[in-house]
C-alpha cells in the first residue's frame, strides 16, 4: 500500500533528498523503498571510519559516487589523540578501487593518506573530480602530482589544515597542458616554494576557477599576477603580504584586486605589511567572508579594514582585534552570521590586547543574524553571558574557551554556571555547545534540562561529581557526539547510561575518573559499541580492574572491533570484569 508508484519515479524523486538522515528514514519505510533507495544513493557520509567497513558499504550501496569519511575523534586537533591511534584510508580506497570504478568525489577529514593511496585513486577513477583533504597527513607532494597527472577530469583540489611532507614544488607542473576543468585548488598548508609557473599556467588555461588559495610562499609581488589572470575568483587565499614599499607593486596590487568583480572570500594574510593592507579594500564592499586568523595584524589595522566589509557574514580574526574593533564590527556590519575569535599567543597573556567579554556583548547586541559564536578570551562573566543569551536566542553554535582553566566570574568569583545556564535556556535551537570556566554540576542540570536539540558537546575542566555527566546523558536528546577531558566524571554515570551511548556517534574522555573495570562492563553490556581504551603508560592486560585509564573512546559500530590497533589501544571485548 505504501509504494504505489512505479520504481522509476521513486528513484526520481528520491534524488531530490540530499539530507543524510532523511534518506535512512525513507530506506526504513518498506522493503521496497529500501532496495530502491539503497540503488539511487550516490553520496555517503560516514563520521567514524570504525563505525563500519568499506566491505559492508560497498555491499549496501553499489551506486556510489561520492564519499565523505571521517577518522580520528575531533580532540585529536587539540593533539590529546597519540600519533598512531588510527583512521587509515587505505583499506577503504583498496576496496573502493576495485567496487567504485564510476567514484567522483572524496573527502577525508582526520585520516592518515599515504601517497600509494592517492596513487590508487588517480589510478582506477577514469572520471574522478573532487578530493578534499581537511587534518590529513601521511602523504607528500609525490601524492599530489600522481593526482595532477592523471586525473584529467580534476574540478577541486583542496588541502585543509594537512601535514604534507614536502618532496618538491613541481608536483603543479604534473598538470597536463589538456587539464582546463580546475575549479578549485587550496594548497595552503603547503610549506616548501612552488613552481609558479606552472602555478601561473595552471590557472591561466581554467577559466572556471573559482577557488584559489595559496601558501605563504607565494610572494606578495606575484599576487597582482595571478589575480589579472583569473578576475572570475570568488575565493582567494593569499601567500605572504609583505614586502618593500614600492608604490608600483602596491598600484598592481590594488588595481588587480579592483578587477575580481565576483571576489566574495578572502583569507591567508600572512607576515603583513600595513602598508599593503588598503591594496585590497576595492574588493572589500563585495567581501562576505574574511579570514585573518593567521594575519598578525593589530587593533588600528583590523578596524580599518572592518570599516570596508560593510556586508561581512563571517569574519575569522586573533584576539588584536580588540573590544575596539569588535565595537566597529558590530557598527558596520549588521549581516555578521559568525564569528570566531582566536588567540594569539593562548599561552601568554599580551598586556597590549584588550580583548574581553564586552566586545563579544557588543556584537551580540548589534548584529541580529549572528548564530555562530567561536570565542577566545582570558575573563568571562555570568551577566556578560546571560546578555549575549538574551540578545541572540538565535544561536545555533555557541563554544567559549576561556584560557584559565576553572576561571569563575572576574566579577563575583562566582562560577558560570547561571550564564550557560541562560544560553541553553534561551537559545532552543542550540546545536553545537563548548564550556569553559569555572562550572559545578549545577550547569549540567540546565543543560540536561534545556538543551533538546544539542548534538555536540564539548567540556573542559568542569563538574564536581558524575552527576554532571548523568544530567547530560540522561537529558539531551539529540546528543550525538559529547567530548570530555579533565573531569570528575567516573563509572556510575557511565554505566548508569549505556543505552544513551548507543544512540550516539561517539563519547571521548580523558583524565577523568573512569575505571578500566568500568570499561570491560560496559563493553559486556553493550556489544554493539566499541569501547576503546588509549593508555601510553604501559601494559593494560596486567592493570587491576579498578585503575583509571588515561583515554576513553565509545563508538556505536556495525563491524566490530577493529585490528589496525596500536599497542596502547585496547578493546574491552576480550576483557571480562572482575571488579570494578
Amino acid at each position: 500500500m505504501v509504494c504505489r508508484f512505479p520504481e522509476e519515479v521513486l528513484e526520481h524523486v528520491f534524488l531530490f533528498i540530499t539530507s543524510h538522515h532523511d534518506r535512512n528514514v525513507v530506506s526504513l519505510v518498506c522493503k521496497s523503498w529500501y532496495d530502491i533507495e539503497r540503488y539511487c544513493r550516490r553520496t555517503i557520509f560516514i563520521g567514524n571510519c570504525y563505525a563500519v567497513n568499506p566491505k559492508m558499504m560497498i555491499r549496501r550501496f553499489p551506486e556510489v559516487r561520492s564519499l565523505e569519511l571521517k577518522g580520528k575523534p575531533h580532540f585529536a586537533d587539540f593533539n590529546l589523540v597519540p600519533d598512531g591511534w588510527g583512521g587509515y584510508f587505505h583499506p577503504w580506497i583498496s576496496e573502493m578501487s576495485r567496487a567504485y570504478p564510476r567514484l567522483e568525489e572524496i573527502k577525508l577529514k582526520r585520516m592518515v593518506v599515504t601517497d600509494d593511496c592517492l596513487e590508487l585513486i588517480a589510478k582506477s577513477f577514469k572520471n574522478f573530480k573532487v578530493l578534499v583533504l581537511s587534518s590529513c597527513e601521511g602523504f607528500s607532494t609525490d601524492g599530489l602530482a600522481a593526482i595532477a597527472a592523471n586525473c584529467r577530469n580534476l574540478r577541486a583540489l583542496d588541502l585543509r589544515e594537512c601535514e604534507v611532507d614536502d618532496q618538491s614544488g613541481h608536483w603543479l607542473s604534473h598538470f597536463p597542458d589538456s587539464c582546463t576543468s580546475l575549479e578549485s585548488l587550496n594548497m595552503s598548508c603547503l610549506g616548501s616554494d612552488v613552481s609558479f609557473s606552472a602555478l601561473q599556467r595552471l590557472i591561466a588555461r581554467s577559466p572556471n576557477l573559482k577557488t584559489l588559495r595559496l601558501s605563504r610562499s607565494i610572494p606578495l609581488e606575484k599576487l597582482s599576477t595571478l589575480l589579472r589572470r583569473a578576475p572570475q575568483l570568488v575565493e582567494f587565499g593569499t601567500g605572504a603580504y609583505s614586502a618593500e614599499i614600492r608604490r608600483d607593486l602596491y598600484k598592481g596590487l590594488s588595481d588587480a584586486f579592483s578587477g575580481c568583480q565576483e571576489l566574495k572570500e578572502l583569507s591567508g594574510f600572512w607576515d603583513v605589511v600595513p602598508s599593503y593592507i588598503p591594496a585590497f579594500y576595492p574588493a572589500c564592499s563585495r567581501i562576505t567572508s574574511l579570514n585573518l586568523s593567521y594575519a598578525t595584524i593589530r587593533c588600528p589595522d583590523v578596524t580599518k579594514i572592518i570599516l570596508q566589509c560593510s556586508n561581512l557574514q563571517r569574519l575569522w580574526v586573533l584576539d588584536y582585534i580588540e573590544d575596539t574593533g569588535l565595537d566597529a564590527l558590530s557598527l558596520y556590519c549588521k549581516d555578521l552570521r559568525e564569528l570566531r575569535v582566536f588567540p594569539s599567543d593562548p599561552f601568554m597573556a599580551d598586556a597590549n590586547v584588550s580583548l574581553t567579554e564586552q566586545g563579544l556583548v557588543l556584537v551580540s547586541e548589534r548584529c541580529t543574524k549572528l548564530q555562530s559564536i567561536l570565542y577566545f578570551c582570558r575573563q568571562m562573566s555570568n551577566s556578560a553571558l546571560i546578555a549575549i543569551a538574551r540578545n541572540r536566542p538565535n544561536l545555533t553554535c555557541f563554544r567559549l574557551c576561556i584560557l584559565e582553566p576553572r576561571a569563575p566570574d572576574y566579577r563575583t568569583f562566582e562560577p558560570l554556571d547561571v550564564g550557560f545556564g541562560a544560553i541553553v535556556d534561551r537559545c532552543k535551537d542550540l546545536q553545537r555547545l563548548s564550556l569553559s570556566g569555572l562550572l559545578t554540576d549545577r550547569v549540567f542540570e540546565y543543560i540536561g534540562a534545556r538543551a533538546k536539540k544539542l548534538e555536540m558537546l564539548s567540556i573542559a575542566f568542569a563538574g564536581d561529581s558524575d552527576l554532571g555527566l548523568h544530567h547530560v546523558l540522561s537529558g539531551c536528546d539529540s546528543l550525538r557526539k559529547l567530548e570530555i577531558r579533565d573531569c570528575p566524571f567516573g563509572d556510575q554515570a557511565l554505566l548508569a547510561n549505556v543505552s544513551k551511548l548507543e544512540t550516539m556517534r561517539s563519547l571521548w574522555m580523558s583524565s577523568c575518573s573512569v575505571s578500566l573495570g568500568a570499561c570491560k562492563l560496559l563493553s559486556q553490556k553493550m556489544p554493539r559499541l566499541n569501547v576503546e581504551v588509549i593508555d601510553e603508560r604501559g601494559d593494560l592486560d596486567s592493570r587491576p580492574d579498578n585503575c583509571t585509564v588515561e583515554k576513553l573512546y565509545v563508538y556505536r559500530t556495525v563491524a566490530g572491533p577493529r585490528f589496525d590497533m596500536p599497542s596502547f589501544v585496547r578493546t574491552m571485548d576480550r576483557y571480562p570484569a572482575t571488579c570494578i
